[in-house]
């Protein structure tokens, strides 16, 4: 681990096979376990930008030691946590202490969801689960059937019906057993923002037609019973109705059965009040399902607008029934976002957060420490 706090390439390759290997699956934890003490025992010493006190971070060292001897939480405990999960979403998570302690030092608080992107061309690192409970935070894995995007919009290899005819049955099926294998509940967000045409895997791209994502989505779904992971929170989340009103989201919703939280993913552009951005979305996804309702990627250009942005939003969040939390998408432009996202690097926005995140009823972290 560099002396930011941020695992290295090798040292994840190198844990990655002790892992497939059946050898030292917990060495990881001594590093993570070593961090956690220190950050425990002293200040948490980071870059603060937005004028904010130090504070020390209480919880980690005590999950990062729970996990070797405690029983994992089950999937229905973690579902039944009440309050308003903090997530987040950033260049280095779930590796960088660093960053998220910079990033939960603006926000007052430390994300209890961890979530981060896999493309199918990629394995899912055991790694990563396990950093994310260290850092007593759920990990919600973007799961995106696709090459990346230097392969363009339409991808025929990753084509939702060669999905539900099995073509891909043997990579999903190894990344359902590495869920299992991990023990602990995994948020799974397979195939986000279906409803827009800017990814291979809409309906409108790659040959795909219509009624192709519902018959997709459950046979990888049944795959990962057959497999025996009934660790994984299954996301369901398409983009706010904004940019596609025309496109129907009832029509891409596989069933109550194959979804435990229906999310939605929505950035304020010019919108200045968090209902202008979300409420029809939010209206249309209570038209067919009841399921608890998490907001998987959200944020807000800047602006002068901005931080009254921030405001509204964590005041309209306890007003909707069945939220259980939301991503903030801590990206700038140069880190992949289509724009500037981030609220941690600049005062105004930073105050705004951490005063609305003071004002929630936080969701207690997985491992309740």
């Amino acid at each position: 681990m560099s002396d930011e706090g941020t695992f290295t390439l090798s040292e994840l390759s190198k844990v990655a096979r002790d892992e497939r290997n059946g050898r030292l699956r917990f060495r990881v934890w001594t590093t993570v376990n070593a961090v956690a003490l220190l950050v425990l025992a002293g200040w948490v010493l980071m870059p603060d930008s937005t004028g904010s006190d130090m504070k020390p971070i209480d919880g980690r060292a005590a999950a990062a030691a729970a996990m070797d001897v405690a029983a994992p939480p089950t999937k229905a405990e973690i579902l039944a946590i009440e309050g308003v999960r903090f997530g987040l979403s950033a260049p280095q998570v779930p590796y960088s202490t660093t960053e998220l302690d910079r990033i939960g030092t603006a926000a007052g608080t430390l994300p209890t969801l961890l979530q981060y992107f896999v493309k199918w061309s990629e394995e899912l690192r055991p790694e990563s689960i396990e950093l994310s409970y260290a850092q007593n935070a759920v990990p919600v894995v973007s799961w995106e059937p696709w090459a990346g995007s230097e392969a363009g919009e339409d991808q025929p290899e990753y084509a939702l019906a060669r999905i539900a005819s099995g073509a891909h049955d043997d990579y999903v099926r190894e990344f359902a057993t590495t869920i299992r294998d991990a023990r602990y509940p995994v948020a799974l967000r397979f195939a986000h923002e279906m409803n827009g045409a800017w990814y291979p895997w809409s309906e409108r791209r790659s040959g795909n037609a219509p009624g192709d994502y519902v018959k997709a989505w459950r046979h990888v779904h049944d795959v990962f019973r057959e497999v025996g992971a009934t660790n994984v929170i299954w996301v369901w989340s398409p983009n706010i109705l904004r940019p596609v009103p025309n496109v129907s989201i009832e029509a891409l919703y596989p069933g109550d059965e194959y979804v435990d939280w229906a999310g939605f993913v929505g950035y304020a552009v010019h919108e200045t009040t968090a209902a202008a951005v979300f409420a029809p979305t939010v209206a249309a996804i209570r038209k067919f399902t009841n399921k608890p309702l998490l907001i998987t990627e959200t944020g807000v250009l800047p602006s002068d607008r901005k931080a009254g942005w921030i405001t509204d939003f964590f005041a309209w969040l306890p007003t909707q029934e069945g939220l259980v939390g939301f991503v903030w998408f801590e990206f700038s432009k140069d880190e992949g976002g289509t724009e500037d996202w981030r609220f941690s690097v600049d005062s105004r926005y930073a105050a705004a957060f951490k005063e609305g995140m003071a004002k929630l009823t936080p969701a207690a972290p997985p491992l309740g420490f």
